[in-house]
């Protein structure tokens, strides 16, 4: 996947300025697609630049600000972009990394990293399903489009049980 690709995506749903962008990344696509502000800004021009998105100015009461929207070049890349095969991606934890090292040395005791991995796992399986029981209560009928909003949350929390799993299993053994 690329940055640029989630941009569109987020642009689609709701066109806004740079830094509602930002915002709005951090607390969804952000779950699963890191970013930093200044990776996103960097993006939105080389999109604009690339006539997929315009901007328009809005004023506000700090002066301008540039207002993003997709335009059918970009609309038309992100469907191109989104019928494309992928491969899954290898992961890529420092954490696993870690173990390994652990048990090349032999004198590590990493448990207390497993624990406080534990807990921080914990933290984002309870804030996924906030969000699922808040955007997808039980009984509500969704669209098509809500549906595989969904199915990404859900492959988050499935993703967050596994890991809670692994630490527990970890270290039980």
């Amino acid at each position: 996947m690329s940055l640029p690709h989630a941009l569109l995506t987020s642009l689609l749903e709701k066109p806004c300025t740079g830094a509602e962008l930002a915002r709005r990344f951090d607390k969804s696509i952000g779950h699963f697609w890191h970013a930093t502000h200044q990776q996103i800004y960097r993006d939105l021009g080389k999109l604009e630049a690339g006539g997929l998105i315009a901007a328009r100015g809005l004023a506000t009461a700090r002066g301008s600000q540039r207002h993003f929207d997709v335009l059918a070049q970009g609309r038309a890349e992100l469907e191109r972009w989104s019928a494309l095969e992928a491969d899954p991606q290898p992961m890529r934890d420092a954490l696993l990394v870690r173990l390994r090292a652990a048990a090349a040395l032999g004198s590590v005791d990493i448990a207390a990293e497993i624990r406080r991995h534990q807990g921080l796992h914990q933290v984002v399986l309870e804030e996924y399903r906030a969000i699922e029981a808040r955007d997808f209560p039980p009984g509500t009928a969704v669209s098509r489009s809500a549906e595989l909003q969904l199915a990404v949350l859900r492959a988050g929390i499935f993703l967050e049980e596994a890991w809670l799993a692994w630490c527990k299993d970890t270290l039980a053994g």
